[in-house]
């Protein structure tokens, strides 16, 4: 296990200026002030030979975290400073219903309280796939959001309710965070102490709860070595958890997440509830935290924006759907939406560079290599290289079973290819219908065969029900 590098940098204060948008629609964040960079973090190579090939990876690694939903007694953590609020949004917006998009002749358009037609930046035919894809599934809850990293476009914008009033999920921040709280742990990890895609860490058990002999090496009983890239996508709990715990302190893994926009007002054109989190200070329930076991919950927006950011090496952008505003009756006439434009650095381009190369592992060779990939181990996406991170967690008592899949692609330019970033999140019953990974590839596979990238092809969908 290589030595703690790097000493830890001065966290600081972080704090939010609220500013108003072009036709006063919502606040964007000006830059604060960042981490102290450290030494440029090396690509992940291939796996070393010890590590298990793909088609090991079923039977030689843990399965991704399912555990009971049980809340882990807290002591209090510091808090943090608390944001002004945002400001409201203007009135010719306000009440914009974004549950009811409509994809009419002239374009997507999402109707105000005061029946003002606000047209959107979605693109009309990924929004009907993403639409017939959860609507054939008949999941119980889902939702889907892509983002252009480029410019904050949002692309996509899709909630399904099986049963029940429909609801805007993509804004709810009420599903836990699960293992997508690996990429904030993994960012800490590289910032604050100096490790990264290549740090080699043995473990034995914790693949359904992590105990407190699960955070203490021990040769015999340590039975697979995986480097950090490796442990993320495989999503291997026991290697974040002793990282962690051996590496960070619960102020440096809330300062991270608070970086990356927990427990903050996410500026977009509507409502955003704030992701949330809480970092125990006492050890094993921390490492526990840092490996995805509850205490945080994530919004599928948020962890779009995640994605956008990390796409973007580091550099946030404020998320906006709205293209233009006007009255019903001259939609045509209507003034021009806000331009996208950064809101501040949340890791420096080393950093994402070394996230990206983690997330890389997912689909490559993780856990989401088989939602990728055919049955032969042709991809779905051939030439395309995706950075991505599943999240898994079960409710037994409410009979909830959360999967996550967030990511971006291509993960590296490509000429002539637009990249984009997604989140999928999927809510199944005790009756498993689809995992988030299926339908974040399903996505994917119809984002590409729009670009007419070769060997991709559109998947399967049935006709969305038309929203009313």
């Amino acid at each position: 296990m290589p030595a703690e590098a790097g000493a830890c940098k001065t966290l600081g204060m972080r704090s939010w200026l609220i500013g108003v948008a072009a036709v006063g629609l919502l606040a964007a964040l000006v830059p604060i002030a960042h981490r102290r960079a450290h030494a440029a973090v090396p690509e992940s190579p291939a796996a070393a030979a010890s590590s298990p090939r793909p088609e090991a990876i079923a039977a030689a690694a843990p399965a991704e975290l399912a555990v009971p939903l049980t809340q882990i007694a807290l002591q209090t953590p510091p808090q943090a400073s608390v944001l002004p609020p945002l400001p409201e949004a203007p009135v010719s917006l306000a009440g914009l219903d974004l549950v009811h998009i409509g994809l009419g002749d002239d374009g997507p358009t999402a109707m105000t309280a005061s029946h003002r037609a606000a047209h959107l930046t979605i693109d009309p035919a990924l929004q009907r796939t993403a639409l017939g894809i959860l609507s054939a599934q008949h999941l119980p809850e889902a939702s889907v959001v892509m983002i252009d990293p480029a410019t904050g476009h949002v692309l996509v914008y899709a909630s399904h309710v099986e049963r029940g009033p429909a609801r805007d999920l993509a804004v709810e921040a009420t599903a836990p965070a699960a293992s997508v709280f690996k990429i904030i742990t993994a960012t800490a990890l590289v910032d604050d102490a100096g490790l990264g895609p290549d740090t080699r860490q043995c473990y034995g058990g914790g693949e359904q709860r992590i105990l407190a002999s699960d955070l203490v090496d021990d040769a015999a009983r340590d039975r697979w070595c995986v480097t950090l890239g490796g442990a993320m996508g495989r999503s291997v709990n026991a290697v974040f958890a002793r990282l962690a715990q051996r590496h960070l302190t619960p102020d440096q893994l809330a300062a991270t997440a608070h970086s990356y926009g927990f427990e903050q007002p996410l500026p977009f054109d509507v409502a955003v509830e704030p992701s949330s989190l809480r970092v125990p200070t006492e050890p094993l329930a921390f490492a526990r935290t840092a490996a995805g076991f509850w205490n945080t919950t994530l919004s599928p927006l948020h962890a779009a924006w995640i994605s956008t950011t990390l796409a973007r090496g580091g550099d946030a952008i404020r998320p906006t759907i709205i293209r233009e505003a006007a009255s019903a009756a001259q939609a045509d006439a209507g003034a021009a939406g806000p331009t996208p434009h950064g809101m501040h650095r949340v890791v420096v381009a080393s950093t994402a560079q070394a996230i990206t190369s983690m997330m890389e592992h997912t689909v490559a060779e993780g856990t989401s290599f088989k939602a990728f990939h055919d049955g032969r181990g042709t991809p779905f996406l051939p030439g395309i290289t995706v950075a991505g991170k599943t999240g898994t967690l079960t409710d037994d008592k409410a009979h909830r079973f959360y999967t996550w899949f967030t990511g971006f692609a291509p993960s590296h330019p490509m000429p002539g290819v637009r990249q984009v970033a997604i989140a999928a999140l999927v809510v199944n019953d005790p009756t498993w219908r689809v995992k988030a990974n299926v339908v974040a590839r399903e996505m994917l596979q119809a984002y590409f065969a729009e670009q007419k990238v070769p060997g991709v092809s559109r998947p399967p969908v049935s006709s969305p029900h038309e929203a009313p």
